[in-house]
């Protein structure tokens, strides 16, 4: 057996709302493993997330596959991946709700000062996880979407994995092992998926090339950049997106070469391969974690 040792690496987890996420996930397996895990969450859930991390009625969620240790990140620190730097925010034009909650934040949380707080403090990132999204039309049909929830879902989802690769380069540069940055997509990028709306699938579709043009532009400083692509998951956001979403779970499970539905850890699992020094070849590329959905035709 070739176990994976992540002590001494620093894990940037982007995009935990919540404890059913796959970031959430990740971020235990990645604190399993060994990794210091620095998680960023949108300014809208630190509140509902440091619930979750103290919380006795949380508890079981916290615990790592041993059973006993509590997952318990080295920070939790404010994003709004909206924002590559805070010249870009505009308080005026944010909703009334937004621009009250925003205006008592003091720290730098937009998408370079985030990360530059990490790499400073920390002395550099080996691993950076990319699990954002929103689309804020995303339960209308493309063809009802607006240009403005259109736009904005593309640079928050897409676009902003890109941000955060510019941002993060000069901290995981020709780190020991090689660095890592692994985000997530699904095969609405590829495929239809009638629900999938608001501009997602398009989302998901240049998250894919952009991915892949990222791991050229970074791989001369060791930095590896791919992508998992998992299966329907019954996650509080899909739930949002589709109240038949069981139904989608059930017909991949059935579709499916393995006959059932992926699990949360193992999407964790195969992020932890893809940071892993298992991987160090292995850049520009979709893991399809979907329990071979992926290929079949129906």
């Amino acid at each position: 057996m070739i176990p994976l040792d992540f002590s001494g690496k620093i894990a940037l987890v982007t995009g935990v709302g919540d404890n059913e996420s796959f970031a959430w996930f990740i971020s235990k397996a990645l604190q399993a493993a060994g990794a210091k895990v620095v998680l960023a969450c949108h300014p809208r859930m630190m509140g509902i997330v440091e619930s979750i991390l103290t919380r006795d009625m949380d508890r079981e969620s916290r615990l790592l596959p041993d059973g006993k240790t509590e997952f318990k990140p080295a920070k939790v620190l404010p994003c709004d991946a909206s924002f590559d730097t805070m010249a870009d925010v505009k308080l005026d034009e944010l909703p009334e709700a937004t621009k009250r909650a925003y205006a008592k934040l003091t720290g730098d949380y937009s998408i370079s000062g985030m990360i530059d707080a990490v790499g400073k403090e920390f002395g550099g990132i080996d691993i950076l996880i990319h699990s954002i999204a929103f689309g804020r039309e995303v339960t209308k049909p493309l063809i009802d979407t607006s240009r403005k929830a259109y736009h904005e879902a593309m640079g928050i989802s897409a676009y902003s994995l890109t941000s955060m690769v510019r941002a993060a380069a000069p901290y995981m540069a020709n780190r020991p092992d090689g660095a890592s940055v692994v985000g997530l997509t699904y095969v609405a990028g590829e495929r239809v998926v009638p629900h999938y709306g608001g501009g997602m699938a398009t989302c998901k579709a240049a998250l894919q090339i952009d991915a892949k043009q990222l791991a050229w532009f970074v791989g001369d400083k060791n930095i590896r950049v791919n992508l998992i692509s998992a299966g329907p998951y019954a996650s509080r956001a899909a739930r949002a997106i589709n109240k038949d979403f069981g139904k989608l779970i059930d017909h991949a499970a059935e579709h499916s070469p393995l006959r059932r539905p992926i699990g949360p850890e193992e999407v964790a699992n195969s992020t932890l391969y893809l940071c892993s020094p298992l991987a160090s070849a292995v850049t520009g590329q979709i893991l399809y974690v979907d329990c071979g959905y992926n290929i079949m035709g129906t």
